[in-house]
């Protein structure tokens, strides 16, 4: 075993514990809960060792507010001595918990070898495998050339504009050259990039009237259920003869995707304590919110003249049809070059620590490389991290411990390969 594999394999128990430390930490968004106490966590640790640490409000950003301050942490380590800057971003929030869990989702419980809780694949594990993967190295050469950098960053989940756009946008990775974003891949993979997405909110309209008498007003319910038929119809089948040449994961998702992500129309829900009745009404709007995936092949202003082609086709063959459709969100696809540094750095250290060769992915839905990528303007920037990608956001995620020392092991050997003249 060499120097930097002894180095990480004592710090086992640490990194088990540093990751149980992270997922007690309940950094909820929404709405965004204690993003300032893991912040705060992080910087008292790696302080301790020497590094520099800023703790950074994204004030202005989207949810940033007095309530749920978006807080950030970017922490370095710099010798003094010239050489390029390698840097790792994990995002620290996570999502809700959900329904269906047998375990305490916040109380980080190992079991045969698996740690237990909401984050801990996604992506609470790779933020602790990449720091003890950082401070094995450091501990190893204190006097290494370069920068290694360290961040945990806010809303990834929800876009990440609170976190590394925000970060991209005021500068932060200018001085960069090296970005690896641990998120749950698995260990033997490099994610190359992402699909592209588009949100939109289409809104049809009708007339209000007496439930009744409905002859009398113009149901918008009944026009969405339109737009929804012609979807199942046209849209649908024309998504499934989109295919990418991008290694995207699952199978299904190299092809175009779209999703229905939410439905409403008519009186507003009263909520969980309303126990009358609702009023006898036409709904006068209806309104859904379309997620529509794409591939790197495609060009977003196509993909956007498809749904409002179809829109159009309805208002001419359906009476009294009229609509609104509202750009929410969107996302290029980014994909980095297997040739790009980083990616050959990884992967030579993939081949050496699991003794296979890496394979290469995209993943179907977007993270934070998207703002690395256009704000940041660095395309040497790759996922790669611990855990199974099908167990985020689910009930009872885990990660397992073997996989984040395996993946530190890795991402250890990048910075020996990055700044190697500090060995010796």
């Amino acid at each position: 075993m060499d120097a930097l594999a002894l180095e990480i394999e004592t710090r086992r128990d640490d990194l088990i514990r540093l990751t149980q430390d992270l997922i007690r930490i309940p950094t909820l968004n929404p709405p965004g809960r204690q993003y300032l106490d893991i912040c705060e966590y992080l910087a008292a640790r790696l302080a301790s060792q020497g590094w520099e640490c800023r703790l950074i409000r994204a004030e202005g950003a989207p949810g940033d507010c007095e309530e749920f301050p978006r807080w950030n942490l970017v922490a370095s380590h710099d010798a003094g001595r010239s050489g390029e800057c390698v840097h790792f971003n994990s995002h620290h929030d996570v999502v809700e918990v959900g329904h269906g869990w047998t375990r305490d989702p916040f109380g980080g419980e190992l079991d045969a070898g698996r740690i237990y809780g909401r984050g801990a694949c996604d992506m609470k594990g790779g933020l602790a495998s990449s720091i003890i993967a950082a401070e094995a190295f450091v501990a190893l050469y204190p006097d290494h050339p370069g920068r290694i950098e360290i961040s945990a960053t806010a809303d990834e989940e929800s876009g990440g504009f609170g976190g590394v756009a925000y970060l991209a946008g005021h500068g932060a990775f200018a001085h960069v050259g090296h970005v690896i974003i641990p998120e749950p891949l698995h260990k033997d993979r490099i994610c190359l990039g992402h699909r592209g997405v588009w949100w939109a909110e289409i809104e049809t309209h009708g007339r209000i009237a007496h439930g009744s008498m409905p002859f009398l007003g113009d149901s918008a319910i009944r026009h969405m259920g339109a737009v929804l038929d012609e979807m199942e119809r046209s849209l649908f089948p024309l998504l499934k003869t989109k295919r990418t040449e991008m290694p995207v994961i699952p199978e299904g998702a190299k092809n175009s995707t779209l999703n229905i992500n939410s439905i409403h129309g008519g009186e507003a829900d009263l909520g969980p304590g309303f126990t009358g009745l609702p009023a006898p009404c036409v709904a006068d709007r209806c309104r859904i919110v379309i997620d529509r995936r794409f591939l790197i092949e495609e060009d977003l202003a196509e993909v956007k003249r498809e749904v409002t082609a179809m829109l159009e086709g309805i208002r001419t063959e359906r009476p009294n049809f009229s609509y609104e459709i509202r750009d929410m969100f969107e996302v290029i696809p980014s994909m980095t070059d297997r040739d790009a540094p980083v990616v050959r750095s990884t992967a030579a250290a993939i081949e050496r620590v699991l003794g296979r060769e890496a394979g290469y992915v995209v993943s179907p839905g977007t993270y934070d490389q998207k703002h690395i990528d256009r704000i940041g303007k660095l395309k040497n920037c790759i996922a790669y991290g611990p855990g199974v990608l099908d167990l985020a956001h689910q009930p009872d995620e885990w990660v397992g411990v073997q996989d984040m020392l395996d993946s530190a092991r890795v991402m250890a050997l990048v910075l020996d390969d990055i700044l190697r003249d500090a060995r010796g």
